[in-house]
């Protein structure tokens, strides 16, 4: 065996497709959780003030999990299961059998700690889904790698935000239900869910492959050298602080984004009961309507982000991937904002169209703007790493947003909404600083172990 230098193999449409479905079924999960989770804990007694407490554990999970993942993913390799695909597998299982859980909480304490477990096998399973798109594919094919991500993460959450109100209007199933107790609709849109998020998974597990490691003698040594807990943590915390500039530019963008993103998630439901419903009786038939109409809003929004994915990587060749990502979180951070203007329940279909293009630009440019400036043999790591500027924005979210809104804006939840759309904006105007080198570069070369 000797080592040469062969072209890194060039995908079919299919193959990415393929690579990319159990995207379908991580947002099904995922979208479950971010329209719903508020209506839960509201239904089972929740504060306003306290909903961003209870969330905490969503991030938290994140800040740890993600990272640790990475890592492990990276030292990971099986001739049959390959490097990331275990992980994907292991946390499909642990969160369907979450989402099976969580609408049959009877108390408070139940939805929450379900939400730990729910959030951190969602991150099990996604974190690796980012590297493999940085394993398989060329530099010219990354960007419509993560825009199919994208296409599937709209896909799935368009399906999964509906199916509360589709099982209240169209088969007339009940959404509401005595106090302290889960709505059928709910529950059921739950159920589903778990299915959805273990076969989707499944199918990109049985349907994609890996490469080993290039040099599987040297991959052997460098596991073997950093084998141990104690090592773990230490090349962990020196990787944070050692991270490609590029990575440190995107942190100030993400930063500002996901605070946006994650006051919406949390606020809408309450926001929109007690702004065009006119309600904050979480037992009344208006306040769950209202949280069935959250569900149609963040379906447009997720369908947006679907139809738009394969457009974002045109306009990024023609402007630029940062400009690109610039103008959709500004445009998407209006959209936002407006919302407090609006009374109609329909009408506040039309600014998630906005949202739906920042959406869409969040779960695609950042990322490919980030795989170029990664090297190879920490990919995993590094997208891992990366999530903790996803993360601490939402932990400052949540500590800080619910004294936010009950002491200044005296339990009017949609100022929540208008902080997070201007700090989306703000955002998108950090795209200035980042350094998108990998713009013109071409398709990598790796050295790969081939018989002479």
């Amino acid at each position: 065996m000797s080592s040469h230098p062969v072209p890194k193999q060039h995908l079919t449409f299919r193959q990415i497709l393929n690579m990319s479905f159990g995207f379908f079924g991580i947002q099904f999960g995922f979208a479950l959780q971010n329209a719903n989770v508020s209506r839960i804990f509201q239904t089972l007694g929740a504060d306003i003030d306290k909903i961003g407490f209870l969330w905490v554990a969503a991030p938290l999970t994140g800040l740890l999990v993600q990272p640790i993942i990475g890592y492990l993913s990276d030292r990971t390799w099986h001739k049959r299961w390959g490097r990331r695909r275990p992980f994907f597998f292991i946390g499909a299982v642990l969160a369907s059998i979450a989402l099976f859980l969580m609408p049959q909480s009877t108390m408070l304490w139940m939805a929450a700690v379900l939400l730990w477990i729910l959030d951190a096998s969602i991150n099990i399973s996604m974190e690796p889904f980012r590297a493999f798109v940085g394993d398989k594919l060329t530099s010219a094919q990354r960007t419509t790698g993560f825009a199919t991500q994208t296409f599937f993460i709209g896909l799935g959450a368009v399906i999964a935000s509906l199916l509360p109100y589709i099982f209240t209007n169209v088969f007339h199933i009940s959404n509401t239900a005595p106090a302290g107790q889960i709505g059928d609709s709910v529950k059921y849109s739950f159920y589903i869910g778990a299915v959805v998020f273990f076969f989707s998974v499944l199918w990109t597990v049985i349907t994609s492959d890996e490469a080993p490691p290039e040099n599987m003698d040297e991959w052997k040594k460098e596991k073997m050298e950093s084998k141990g807990i104690g090592n773990a943590i230490s090349e962990i915390t020196k990787g944070i602080f050692s991270m490609p500039k590029t990575m440190a530019q995107l942190a100030v963008v993400q930063f500002f984004t996901w605070v946006g993103f994650y006051c919406m998630w949390l606020y809408t439901t309450a926001s929109v009961a007690q702004n065009a419903y006119g309600t904050i009786d979480t037992t009344s038939k208006a306040f769950q309507d209202a949280g069935d109409w959250v569900g149609v809003m963040f379906m447009v929004y997720s369908a947006v982000s679907a139809i738009t994915a394969f457009l974002l990587p045109m306009l990024a060749n023609r402007i630029g991937r940062k400009y690109t990502h610039m103008v959709c979180l500004i445009i998407g951070g209006f959209g936002l904002i407006s919302i407090i203007f609006i009374k109609s329940p329909m009408m506040l279909l039309v600014p998630m169209i906005a949202v739906g293009l920042g959406w869409a630009s969040t779960l695609t440019l950042p990322y490919s703007i980030l795989a170029g400036a990664l090297p190879r043999a920490k990919m995993g790591f590094y997208m891992g790493v990366f999530n903790f500027f996803i993360v601490i924005p939402q932990l400052v979210a949540s500590f800080v947003m619910g004294f936010v809104i009950k002491d200044i804006f005296h339990e009017q939840a949609i100022y929540a909404l208008v902080i997070g759309g201007i700090s989306m904006v703000i955002g998108g105007i950090f795209n200035f600083i980042v350094a998108d080198k990998d713009e013109k570069i071409p398709d990598v070369i790796e050295m790969k172990l081939i018989p002479e």
